[in-house]
């Protein structure tokens, strides 16, 4: 009799666990909505690990408790009341900080919105430090996030109001074009300071007075097209206008072509961004937001790939005769 109660209490214990537990449905992500491939769960002094698909979804047991502890590698733990987790609830983990960060375009706008976009643009050519930032793939990403990014804007002001879609893609449009003419416009301005000096430099290792009559032809041969396609080559798009400066290249011709391609550039992206990102979803229920990673990866291959391919398959050409030090 003993020996029956003594299990009848096991299993009422044991069935009230198991109907105590709970399956839950969520979603794991860092800040820059990179979804997490394993999270590790700690609750009541449990730890279980759990594989997440390509969204970063999963199912994991709740039991109850009054928190739960998620982690993963590379980012900073996250303590949620039990009660609190629904289905389909998204999980933000903050990413530590690694240098590798500086490369990715959604660091920017988590950290910095819409002013430092600006920055980010105009730094990539104004200044000589700016080549290594990721200017196609950010203005890409800033498409796809363009309504976000226009109201971080607005908020700052303290302007509210209904707007639209076009209106949000204009203004996004029109104030990174201006930051990318007057980036280019004050790296003409300093080749043309430093330019002829530069002419009577003696060859050293890292520079040589033919790289300049090359570029000097270089800019006769193509004129302003040099300027606009610079413009989506990544690298060549920071040196580009110094070195227009440098040669002496027309002022108003330079200008012109400077606010062409500028704009050129940055409308292709951001509509780019904007509604490839629409489409793809609608199409084939794929969200671009969630594999930002692949994509940046693969603009950089393709702006790029141009410049290496004129790298190593380029042939030397002769010396031209030195343009004016006016």
């Amino acid at each position: 009799m003993f020996k029956r109660l003594i299990f009848l209490l096991l299993s009422v214990w044991v069935v009230s666990g198991a109907m105590a537990q709970q399956q839950i449905r969520i979603q794991c992500t860092n800040q820059y909505e990179t979804p997490l491939s394993t999270i590790t769960v700690a609750i009541a002094g449990q730890t279980n690990e759990y594989k997440t698909d390509k969204s970063g979804i999963t199912t994991i047991t709740v039991m109850p408790a009054d928190s739960l502890t998620i982690t993963s590698a590379h980012h900073e733990p996250l303590t949620v009341a039990t009660a609190s987790l629904k289905d389909n609830d998204v999980i933000t983990l903050n990413k530590k900080f690694t240098w590798k960060d500086l490369l990715n375009p959604m660091f920017y706008i988590v950290y910095g919105g819409f002013f430092l976009l600006l920055f980010i643009v105009f730094a990539e050519t104004g200044l000589f430090v700016g080549f290594f930032l990721p200017g196609d793939s950010l203005l890409f990403v800033a498409g796809i996030y363009s309504t976000a990014l226009i109201d971080d804007l607005f908020k700052k002001f303290g302007i509210a109001g209904i707007r639209y879609e076009w209106l949000d893609l204009f203004i996004l449009i029109a104030l990174i074009s201006v930051a990318g003419i007057l980036g280019n416009a004050i790296g003409y301005w300093f080749g043309r300071k430093i330019g002829p000096t530069m002419f009577h430099w003696r060859d050293r290792f890292l520079f040589k007075k033919k790289y300049l009559y090359d570029a000097h032809e270089f800019y006769e041969k193509h004129g302003g097209g040099a300027i606009i396609m610079a413009r989506f080559l990544p690298i060549v798009r920071t040196f580009a206008p110094i070195v227009a400066g440098i040669v002496a290249m027309d002022r108003k011709k330079f200008s012109f072509f400077n606010m062409v391609g500028c704009i050129a550039w940055v409308f292709s992206m951001i509509i780019a961004g904007h509604f490839l990102q629409k489409w793809i979803f609608t199409q084939f229920d794929f969200d671009l937001k969630k594999h930002l990673e692949v994509i940046v990866l693969g603009i950089v291959i393709v702006t790029t790939a141009p410049v290496l391919i004129k790298l190593f398959s380029g042939k030397k050409k002769e010396k031209v005769s030195p343009p004016p030090t006016n």
